[in-house]
């Protein structure tokens, strides 16, 4: 009796089969780079913490952001005393009587 060799079929990956093997590929690598992101960011963060010195005003009805940043800064371009009172007090839109708003300290002297 004779052996007869047979050679095993050759191995054929789907499309589908690739995007699997690409998931499990790119998973990993995208899971470490965005953890290295989130460190880098906490770094950075803690790097620039300034101590923000401030002055509070409490709105009245009727007042609009505009009309404060006039009253603080009159020789200020009031889009820039809006963007910076925004920012110090965490606000993107309307604000209401009797809230209580932080002006920064360089509007206040």
């Amino acid at each position: 009796m004779t052996a007869i060799a047979t050679q095993a079929p050759a191995l054929r990956i789907t499309a589908r089969g690739r995007r699997a093997l690409a998931i499990v590929v790119a998973a990993p690598v995208l899971a470490l780079g965005g953890l290295g992101v989130l460190q880098a960011t906490t770094a950075i963060a803690g790097q620039t913490a300034v101590e923000v010195s401030h002055e509070t005003v409490v709105v009245q009805p009727g007042e609009t952001l505009w009309s404060i940043a006039e009253v603080v800064a009159p020789d200020v371009d009031p889009r820039e005393v809006i963007a910076d009172i925004q920012r110090i007090n965490g606000i993107g839109g309307a604000i209401q009587p009797g809230q209580e708003l932080a002006i920064p300290a360089e509007y206040t002297r």
